[in-house]
């Protein structure tokens, strides 16, 4: 006889499946906001450099050369949010890095 490569379905396998399914749709979401990235620096280096290449020195230092970035970041910044969460600078780990770092900083003034 030769033996089944199909393991029963079981709770363990359940979890490994799930943990699998939410780490696919983590990494789906890293690599949406890296294009996003990758393209808001690759087409406004080009718009840019065509505004610079194409206009003096005055006309290059106004808004509208950079509105693109400027409003094109503001979704960058709400796209990162949605992806690592809004605690992206002030999370549990560097509140906990801060309460330590006042804590030795009280403790060496009071010795």
């Amino acid at each position: 006889m030769q033996k089944s490569n199909i393991e029963p379905y079981t709770i363990d396998n359940y979890d490994k499946e799930q943990a699998y399914l939410r780490a696919k749709k983590r990494v789906k979401v890293l690599k949406g906001f890296y294009w996003h990235a990758f393209w808001y620096t690759l087409v406004n280096i080009f718009l840019i450099t065509v505004v610079a290449i194409n206009s003096n020195s005055t006309e290059f230092w106004q808004f509208s050369t950079f509105s693109t970035a400027f409003f094109w970041g503001i979704g960058i910044v709400f796209h990162a949010m949605g992806v690592f969460g809004k605690n992206l600078l002030f999370s549990k780990s560097w509140e906990e890095k801060k309460i330590n770092q006042y804590m030795e900083n009280e403790n060496k003034q009071r010795k």
